[in-house]
Formats: C-alpha cells, sequence, structure tokens
C-alpha cells in the first residue's frame, strides 16, 4: 500500500524554537505604547540645532498648543495596528499644521505612520496617497527653509522607503499566511488519499479472504455428515485463510502506526504471487483457467494493482456467482501496457453491473479497481457479457508517471 504521509514540515513564518522574536512582535501592544511615549518625548525635548545639530529644550519652551499636537500626534501612534489609516491621517494633519515653524518635528510621526499603513493597512492606495502627501509637505518644508535639493530628494525617499518596508513585509507574512494554509490542506488531502488507499487495501485483504472462508465453510457444512474427512480439509482451508488474513490486517495495522519500522515490513503482492492466488480460489472451488502472456518485468506498484485488481474480481465472482463457475483469468501484454481480462459465465452479473456503474451502494469493488486502474493512467471496463456472464477488462500502462 502506497504511505503518502510524511512528518509536518516547518512552515515559514511559524513559531520556532529558538528564534529570535524582538519586542515588537512578542509584546505588541507594550512595545507600541514605549514607542508613542519615545516618540512624544523627542517631539518635546528635542529640536533641530544649526549645522544640523539636534538640542535638548525645555518643555517650558514648548507652546501649549504644540504640547497638545505632539500628545495626539505622539500618542496616535499606539493605534498605529488597528488604525494605521487614521494613525496616517492624523500625523500628516500634525506635521501639516507645523509646517514652517520650529515644531516641525512631526515629520517623525509621519515617518513611523508611513510604515504602519504599509505594514498593517489591508488597502495600499491609502498608504499610496500618504507617501504623495508626505513627499508634497517635504518639498513644501524644504522650499520654506531653502535647503538643496539634494536634501528634499533625500527625504522623499524616507517617506517612500518607510512605507514600502512595511507593504514588503506585509506581503511576505501574507505569502507566508498562504503557503501555511496550502501545506495545511495539502496535508489534510494527504490523509485523506491514505485513509482511501487504506480503506481499499483493507477491502482487498478481507473481503477476498472472508469470502473464501465462507465458501469452504458452507462447503464442510453440506458434506459434513457423508464426507467427513473432505469436511475436516475444507474446515483446515478456512483456518489457513484465516491466518492469512490475520496476518495482512497486522501488516496494514503496522503501516497505520506512526512510528512502525517500514524495514520490517513485507513485500507487497506482484505477478510472481498471482499463481497461488489462483490456487487458492481453486481450492475455494472455482472452475478457473489462467493464462499469463507478460515477460517483462513491471514497476512495482503495477504488479501490485494487477494482482489486487485480480483477487478482487476473483473475489466478486465468488461472491456474487459463486463456486463452480467457469472462470478465466488472462494475462498480456499489448498497446505499450498490459491488459487484465477476467471473464465468467456465472449467474451474478446483474449485480456485478450494478455495482460498476453505482459506487454508492455497491462497495468499493469495481470503485476500487477503476481507482487503482486510473491512478496509474490506465482504464478499467466492467460489465454484462452478451452470451451471459460478467466480463472485466484493466488497461494498465506500464511507462511514464502515475496520473
Amino acid at each position: 500500500m502506497m504511505n503518502r504521509t510524511a512528518p509536518p514540515s516547518e512552515t515559514p513564518g511559524g513559531s520556532v524554537p529558538g528564534r529570535f522574536r524582538g519586542p515588537f512582535a512578542r509584546w505588541p501592544r507594550a512595545a507600541d505604547a514605549v514607542l508613542a511615549i519615545t516618540t512624544l518625548l523627542a517631539m518635546v525635548f528635542l529640536e533641530e540645532a544649526p549645522g544640523d545639530a539636534i538640542a535638548v529644550r525645555a518643555i517650558s519652551d514648548v507652546p501649549v498648543p504644540a504640547l497638545l499636537l505632539f500628545a495626539v500626534a505622539g500618542g496616535a501612534l499606539y493605534w498605529r495596528r488597528r488604525e494605521p489609516v487614521g494613525v496616517l491621517g492624523v500625523a500628516l494633519a500634525a506635521w501639516a499644521l507645523t509646517l514652517g515653524t520650529s515644531q516641525s518635528n512631526t515629520g517623525v510621526v509621519a515617518i513611523i505612520a508611513l510604515y504602519g499603513a504599509g505594514r498593517y493597512a489591508a488597502d495600499a492606495r491609502w498608504g499610496r496617497l500618504g507617501v504623495v502627501a508626505a513627499v508634497a509637505m517635504v518639498t513644501v518644508e524644504g522650499l520654506m527653509d531653502p535647503v538643496p535639493w539634494g536634501a528634499i530628494g533625500f527625504g522623499a525617499l524616507i517617506m517612500f522607503g518607510a512605507w514600502y518596508i512595511g507593504r514588503r513585509l506585509r506581503l511576505r507574512q501574507q505569502r507566508a499566511a498562504q503557503l501555511r494554509q496550502e501545506q495545511a490542506a495539502e496535508a489534510a488531502r494527504i490523509v485523506a488519499e491514505e485513509r482511501t488507499h487504506i480503506a481499499r487495501e483493507l477491502h482487498d485483504v478481507v473481503a477476498h479472504r472472508v469470502s473464501m472462508m465462507t465458501v469452504q465453510a458452507g462447503a464442510a457444512r453440506m458434506v459434513a455428515a457423508d464426507d467427513p474427512q473432505g469436511s475436516l480439509e475444507a474446515m483446515a482451508a478456512v483456518e489457513e485463510a484465516g491466518r492469512q488474513a490475520l496476518d495482512e490486517l497486522r501488516h496494514l495495522l503496522g503501516v497505520l502506526r506512526p512510528d512502525a519500522e517500514r524495514d520490517g515490513l513485507g513485500p507487497q503482492p506482484g505477478l510472481d504471487d498471482i499463481p497461488r492466488l489462483i490456487e487458492e480460489v481453486r481450492e475455494a472451488g472455482l472452475d478457473l483457467s489462467f493464462t499469463n502472456g507478460i515477460q517483462a518485468p513491471l514497476p512495482a506498484r503495477v504488479e501490485l494493482s494487477v494482482y489486487r485488481i485480480v483477487q478482487e474480481a476473483l473475489t466478486n465472482v465468488l461472491k456474487h456467482s459463486g463456486p463452480q463457475t467457469h472462470t478465466e483469468v488472462h494475462l498480456r501484454s499489448e498497446g505499450g501496457g498490459i491488459t487484465i481480462e477476467v471473464l465468467d459465465d456465472g449467474r451474478g452479473a446483474a449485480v456485478q453491473a450494478v455495482s460498476a456503474t453505482d459506487g454508492g451502494g455497491a462497495g468499493h469493488g469495481i470503485v476500487g479497481m477503476r481507482e487503482r486502474a486510473l491512478l496509474l493512467g490506465g482504464s478499467l471496463d466492467a460489465g454484462p457479457r452478451p452470451g451471459g456472464g460478467f466480463r472485466l477488462a484493466a488497461h494498465l500502462p506500464t511507462g511514464g508517471d502515475p496520473a
């Protein structure tokens, strides 16, 4: 059985032990509060001195309206994650009101707000408009206090860069989240597919063995009075089939264990095991002929599918037509692949025809065989024969990748 489960891989952007996380990621609200207070104190107590130097000033040197404006602009940074566009609007408005004055250091709030708009705003249009407004104010301020155009350009670049860095981080986070969702969806799909494979394998194992056990037990009951020795032989066959069913079930349950040692599991059945399967079914009472025209070696997945399709087809014959049904199994190479043909002249054609077209009420039999063929890029047809009985034909390609 194909085992496609894998241990979950580490997802980008996930919580990784030992990974460094800064205070803005570890304690976002406390960090934003500290940022708001620090920015407010910087606007109040620091001012630009001649020669592009920074000087410290007394709080008494700051007009009361400017203090209020600083408090509003700096305090707004606390909400930069929840209301990034609103905070950007407040920062730009505060900066616009102080242009041309000695209190125009509110531009630092605009830089932080532009980063917040790029990082946390879902709609990028407001951030772009904020960049345009900030660049315009940088230009106006540079013209009011004549500075070289190079300095104005550098200021404009700072405004755009703050927003752009925030936006790139947001897009990277979104891609990481999308990747995590895709990986989770892929993991769920693999689990569902693996369950389907397991259900089919369990059906193949149990249905075939139990069908033979039922036939042998019924035969033993019928001949118990007249042929005790034959009855004992039939019950011995039932016991052997039961042991084999238990062995295969233990194998499948071992595959289901996450810590199972794969090296200790036996090989999957293939073409070399089909003659033994044919003999077992003959012992169950089926009048069976078998021809094998396949000479070249086949990929392991194809051999497994051939074995399972033959096994399931014979199980269906036993189930729907019973013993003494004349059945033919033909394997041959043709058309760049192999063809499996199972013919019988039994009484179960009507029942099997229903199972071939209705996957809902008929179980996993023909539906499972067709799924195996389709997974290899092949096909399977099943239906009643014109002269009575049932025919199943499957074509499996032997080259290329599975579909």
